[in-house]
């Protein structure tokens, strides 16, 4: 299924419940199944030129995405890491570095919210929470903003 992500529905229910601005930035409610969760990480090691280790930014229990060859701009990647694009929490919600124009949509459909450290001048202000996807349908939305994360991180731009 090929998802646009600049014309998606909204996001099922209302937004989850997070921490907001503290942080750790953190989703407190409606998180991934298991299941979800599992095929969510079997999915993003199945891509390209993408590997899986634990977060170098983040809670070591949060399983990092990274990028093998790193061409993207500064704003791709977990400061100060410069492979990490993104990575999954335990309970299913994700931190990923976007591409500007995917943040407003994706945020104008209720489907991510900014991370606060984006307020601190030396931190892209690309970070985001896509929250925990709930079932097939969601994962899809959440694989398609992982796709353009890691683009943006492979310096390949969007597809």
């Amino acid at each position: 299924m090929s998802i646009d992500l600049y014309a998606l529905p909204p996001r099922p229910g209302r937004r989850p419940k997070t921490t907001g601005v503290a942080i750790p930035h953190d989703q407190l409610e409606q998180f991934s199944p298991s299941h979800i969760r599992d095929e969510l990480i079997a999915l993003v090691e199945a891509m390209s030129g993408v590997f899986t280790s634990p977060s170098q930014v983040s809670d070591p229990r949060s399983l990092a995405f990274r990028v093998r060859e790193p061409r993207g701009p500064w704003e791709a990647f977990l400061t100060p890491t410069r492979d990490e694009f993104g990575h999954v929490h335990t309970s299913g919600f994700l931190h990923l570095m976007l591409p500007r124009p995917v943040i407003a949509a994706l945020s104008e459909a209720g489907w991510v919210e900014l991370h606060p450290i984006t307020r601190r001048p030396d931190f892209p202000d690309t970070a985001v929470m896509f929250y925990a996807p709930r079932d097939h349908d969601e994962l899809a939305v959440a694989m398609a903003a992982i796709g353009a994360s890691w683009a943006q991180a492979a310096g390949i731009g969007l597809s």
